[in-house]
């Protein structure tokens, strides 16, 4: 490492222009600037190292910001550039702006371009190896912009106690292009949102590290630098940008680790003794750049408007706390094998002269204690001293620079050759060890790594067994507490059986009565109806008796009518021997009426047939004219079919016409040019021929050319008509076959809906056959049941009866024995009849209870069906758990002994094989990258090389041109 040395943190100040809501709302325009590195605000001037107006372009801001950095980084240092200010003040302009615009493009494209235009200058001997980490810090979680599985990162410290990300990709690139895909990559899985302040406002700090190794292969010096790019979200008032719901989140952490990042900064100014970089993970990743070995540039973006002014005031008082800060910057260098040589050997003598001196001092010391006086000149004098140090290490470094392999002493060739082995030797241990040591410590890493994942598994786990474990408690609880039910329904089955008994009696009871009802009112409901059937057969009786009286005194009243206009026309005269003329009359005119009744009954069923044929004909006729209404419109349709085809038609042959004319017209041109040529080639040929002649034959062949094209043209008329009838006829074909399918489609969807119908009354009545069956076999049982019941208790009844008539048999004949009897045994008989009594009462109420419960036995069933099914549910669900907990047990043991297998053979890999050594691509063979696939580097002899692995770019040589 080289020696170390202080410098401060620049401070860049930046004002954007007003924007259109700033400008609408009628905001002033509040800096004012005195000269390149002051502003003014509210009378109170800032000063930092440059401040930028409102109409600096990006060039001169990168210029003045981050060109002496890109110098730095490639020269062994590190750098930070970080933008810093209010929500919607410019920082992702600053940083990024328009990444493909050459006028627009912000710091980080700029910079990508200016270190690969510096590696393409420098000394054709350095050999680089770039790779590229782009990652966000998101609701205070690190998330991966190159991969977005990795959402929680974690920071960790290397060796030196330097923070970097740990699992972060890192993508080796060679060319600006793959760089740029790398950014809009991570760009379009960056968190933005929309603000009443900023329309694409940054919900996360987004961090782009470059990271530049260099290789001199003539020297084997090797340099790195690290490059930290940073766009920091911006603080927000909630007030201003009117943040709700998970955008409220995000401002809220926004805001948290920007205090911390000021905390921080306080911290450094006032020179305190604990730095809180450990406040938020934000502080933690660029502890290096505040404080550390890091050359950084602050960007402070202000806003100009007097809305803002409060957040302007805090953004320059951050930017003056920054510009105190002092960081300790050294080379990352490391060392060769020969220049660790050339330092031992400088210390050794260092360390020669030094004891060299105090032998010295030791000496003159005893002199002086022994009382002796030392002369000035024998006086040790730390000038001389310290001078004499200087040239031997002007001399030593002389000579490493002149000749770096020999050393001090003058030596012998052998002694030169043991030297050598023996260094050698040395050198071949030493790396050796250096590699052992690497491996170990590489193997402890992944140890380590492997001990927090089997952590982490461990901890999953026990938190799945606890689940488990409380979810088996609970179903367990729930099983007991199921067990508990069930006892309550059968002591609640129990007590409903009796209730059933006593109203299954009650029921039978009450059947007997109401069929003793049904019985009497089935009597007098026949009785009655036999009284109806009487009066109904009299009064037709009567109405019948009256029709005929009315029909005959009507027939008497017409005859009487008739006789009197005949009398009255023909002057009949009574005489004493007319009577039997008159009662042929009578006889004739009733002959004669009742044919005309006969006719008018014939006529009025001849009218009741024509109204019914009418009105089927009436029928048939609105069914034939909707037919005709609907054949009307095809008819329609079709004429206008046909109407727009002839139109078509039309238009087709005036086109045909006019081209067979233009045909023609072109084909008299080229009959004359030919002539012409031919008049001409005679001419030229001084045949002897007339132009007339010439003339008469053009004129033949062109009357022979048209009469060939009308034939022609009358035989393509004659096809085209031929062809229109054909279409003509398809067409009409076609349509009938339209029709034909419209007509089948109905009937089909006639036929679909019936039977769909016909199914869904089909399905009804099954359902309610299955319904009765159910019923009926329900009701089958519970009678087979009560009858049963009822035969033993009868039985039972039977033989207590019995057993009483047996007793009172044996009594009375003791009875008869004895003639007095006894008191007693008259009391015995009527307490027993008394029991007897009480007894047939017991069972009659046992005999309703049992047929209530009959009743509620089938509800009883159900419930407890439905008990034994949940029962079995948990049962079930409990089974189910325990398989569960006994898989992930084992699918945990596989993934344990997966990892043990994995990390075995990837140590016994890494013993096998030796390292891979990527292919070098240098800026004077150009590489041949596809932009469009970043991933992917194509060598030149056409092998791919994937960009997990590093590849080198050296130096000197000419920029590739850019085609």
């Amino acid at each position: 490492m080289a020696d170390p040395a202080e410098c401060t943190i620049k401070v860049m100040c930046r004002f954007r222009p007003l924007n259109s809501s700033e400008v609408t709302r009628g905001d002033k325009y509040i800096p004012k600037f005195q000269g390149e590195d002051t502003v003014v605000i509210g009378g109170k001037p800032y000063m930092f190292d440059r401040v930028f107006q409102s109409n600096t372009t990006q060039e001169q801001v990168y210029n003045a910001c981050a060109q002496k950095i890109v110098k730095d980084v490639l020269e062994g240092y590190n750098g930070t550039i970080f933008a810093y200010g209010q929500t919607s003040s410019g920082k992702t302009h600053t940083m990024e702006g328009n990444l493909h615009d050459t006028d627009s493009m912000g710091i980080i494209p700029r910079i990508v371009q200016d270190i690969f235009n510096y590696i393409y200058s420098m000394d054709e001997n350095l050999e680089f190896h770039i790779k590229v980490s782009y990652f966000e810090i998101y609701l205070d979680k690190i998330r991966d912009l190159l991969d977005v599985s990795k959402t929680n990162l974690s920071v960790h410290e290397d060796k030196n106690r330097v923070p970097y990300v740990k699992g972060c990709t890192e993508r080796f690139v060679c060319s600006p292009e793959e760089v740029m895909d790398t950014i809009d990559e991570g760009k379009s899985n960056r968190h933005v949102a929309v603000t009443n302040m900023n329309e694409h406002s940054s919900r996360s700090h987004s961090i782009f590290l470059i990271n530049v190794k260099q290789e001199n292969t003539q020297t084997e010096q090797k340099l790195s630098g690290k490059l930290y790019l940073v766009d920091l979200a911006g603080s927000e008032k909630v007030s201003k940008t009117g943040a709700e719901g998970a955008v409220l989140d995000e401002a809220k952490n926004i805001n948290k680790s920007l205090s911390s990042l000021g905390n921080v900064i306080s911290a450094l100014a006032e020179g305190t003794a604990y730095i809180p970089y450990r406040d938020s993970k934000m502080t933690r990743i660029l502890q290096d750049s505040l404080g550390g070995n890091c050359r950084t540039t602050i960007v402070i973006c202000c806003s100009p408007s007097s809305y803002n002014e409060a957040e302007t005031k805090s953004t320059l008082m951050f930017g003056q706390r920054a510009k105190t800060i002092k960081n300790t910057v050294t080379v990352n260098i490391e060392l060769t094998a020969e220049q660790w040589k050339q330092k031992y050997e400088r210390e050794k003598e260092k360390n020669k002269t030094l004891r060299n001196t105090i032998t010295w001092l030791e000496n003159e010391l005893n002199r002086w204690r022994n009382g002796e006086s030392v002369p000035v000149e024998e006086q040790f004098d730390k000038e001389k001293a310290n001078a004499e140090v200087l040239a031997l290490d002007n001399i030593i470094n002389e000579k490493s620079a002149s000749t770096p392999n020999v050393p001090g002493v003058r030596l012998t060739d052998v002694e030169k050759d043991k030297c050598e082995a023996e260094l050698t030797k040395l050198y071949k241990q030493l790396d050796d060890k250096d590699e052992e040591i690497n491996q170990q410590s590489q193997l402890v890493e992944k140890l380590k790594q492997q001990m927090l994942d089997q952590e982490e598994l461990l901890a999953s786990s026990r938190r799945d067994h606890e689940n488990l474990q409380a979810e088996l408690n609970r179903l367990q609880t729930e099983n007991e507490a199921s067990k508990e039910e069930v006892k309550e329904v059968l002591q609640a089955l129990e007590e409903l059986a009796v209730n059933y008994d006593q109203k299954s009696q009650e029921v039978e009871d009450k059947t007997k009565e109401f069929e003793s009802i049904s019985e009497e009112l089935s009597q007098k409901s026949s009785i009655l109806s036999s009284l109806d059937s009487e009066l109904q057969k009299l009064k037709e009786m009567s109405n019948h008796q009256k029709k005929r009286v009315t029909e005959m005194m009507s027939s008497l009243l017409k005859d009487l009518a008739e006789i009197g206009i005949a009398v009255g026309s023909n002057d009949i005269k009574q005489h004493e021997g007319g009577s039997g003329l008159i009662d042929e009359e009578f006889t004739v005119a009733r002959l004669y009426i009742s044919k005309l009744k006969s006719e008018v009954k014939t006529m009025v069923k001849r009218c009741k047939q024509l109204e019914g044929i009418q009105s089927e004909s009436n029928k048939k006729m609105d069914e034939n004219e909707k037919e005709l209404a609907a054949c009307q419109l095809r008819i329609s349709q079709h004429e206008a079919k046909i109407k727009s085809l002839t139109e078509y038609l039309q238009n087709v042959e005036q086109k045909k016409r006019q081209l067979e004319e233009n045909v023609d017209s072109l084909n008299e041109e080229l009959v004359k040019l030919s002539a012409q040529e031919k008049v001409h080639a005679m001419e030229k040929e001084n045949e002897i021929q007339t132009a007339n002649e010439v003339k008469e034959a053009v004129e033949k062949q062109i009357h022979s050319h048209r009469e060939a094209h009308q034939k022609q043209i009358s035989s393509l008329r004659d096809e085209l008509d031929n062809k229109e009838k054909l279409i003509t006829e398809l067409q009409d074909l076609n349509q009938k076959i339209m029709l034909e399918q419209e007509r089948l489609k109905v009937e089909h969807e006639k036929l679909k809906s019936t039977d769909q119908e016909k199914s869904r009354k089909l399905h009804e009545l099954t359902v309610m056959q299955d319904r009765r069956e159910q019923a009926r076999q329900d009701l089958k049982g519970l009678e087979e049941t009560v009858a049963k019941e009822l035969q033993t208790l009868h039985n039972l009844r039977k033989l207590f009866v019995q057993d009483l008539a047996t007793r009172v048999k044996k009594s009375a004949e003791m009875d008869s024995d004895d003639t007095g009897g006894s008191a007693a045994q008259k009391q015995k008989i009527s307490f027993l009849e008394n029991n007897l009594e009480q007894l047939t009462k017991v069972h009659k109420q046992l005999v309703r209870d049992n047929a209530d419960l009959r009743c509620e036995l089938p509800k009883l069933e159900k419930r407890l069906r439905a008990t034994a099914e949940r029962v079995k549910a948990l049962e079930s669900a409990l089974k189910e758990a325990k398989e569960n907990a006994a898989r992930d047990r084992k699918r945990y043991q596989q993934e344990v002994d997966r990892i043990k297998e994995a990390v075995r053979a990837k140590n016994m890999a890494r013993r096998g094989h030796s390292a891979q050594i990527a292919k070098p691509i240098r800026p004077g063979q150009p590489p041949v990258a596809s932009p469009t696939h970043p991933n992917i580097n194509r060598s030149g002899g056409g092998g791919f090389y994937q960009n997990s692995q590093p590849v080198a770019i050296r130096g000197g040589g000419s920029k590739p041109d850019k085609n």
